[in-house]
């Protein structure tokens, strides 16, 4: 089984967003009940966000660490260069919840490996179109997420015009 795709890992039989064995690392545990975010050295979460919860959900990544700092997130706003995430929230993980109906965002600590370009494409893509299904619940149950994650994987950026389509017939065949 693949064991990561782009900053989503599998760490022992969870799935978990973020790099938690780096200093200071921030990281967020799917589970069946929902997201949890945890901080370093806290073995309880600092919160708990059941997948009920979640009206949508996306995903940001950068490829390299460096690139998740304030001074990249500046040089980014003042170089123009919107065309991929970059300062602190270039890693995290949002979108928009209900009871109370308000926005969400965690940021997580990027892994100190770099993450392939397809590989962040299609992390981001497995979240929108999971979301778009309404199956956000399904990135809690761990079987499900290392079907797909095995399955999106080893797709190459060449056929990046078709991937769109292959990630939703992914989601569609492992079931919502």
């Amino acid at each position: 089984m693949t064991e990561y795709l782009g900053p989503l890992e599998l760490v022992g039989d969870r799935w978990i967003i973020g790099g938690p064995m780096r200093e200071g690392g921030s990281c967020l545990v799917l589970t069946p009940e929902g997201m949890e975010h945890h901080q370093p050295g806290g073995p309880e979460p600092l919160s708990i966000i059941p997948w009920a919860r979640f009206m949508e959900l996306h995903i940001r990544a950068t490829y390299k660490a460096w690139q998740a700092t304030r001074t990249m997130g500046v040089l980014g706003v003042l170089g123009g260069g919107h065309h991929m995430d970059t300062g602190p929230s270039g890693c995290s993980v949002g979108g928009l919840v209900r009871h109370p109906y308000e926005p969400w965002s965690v940021n997580y600590t990027h892994h100190e490996r770099p993450y392939l370009g397809n590989h962040v494409y299609l992390v981001k893509e497995l979240f929108r179109k999971t979301s778009e299904a309404r199956a956000l619940h399904r990135l809690g149950d761990p079987e499900w997420l290392g079907a797909a994650v095995a399955r999106l994987a080893p797709l190459s950026m060449c056929w990046a015009l078709s991937l769109n389509r292959q990630v939703r017939e992914i989601i569609e065949d492992l079931g919502t």
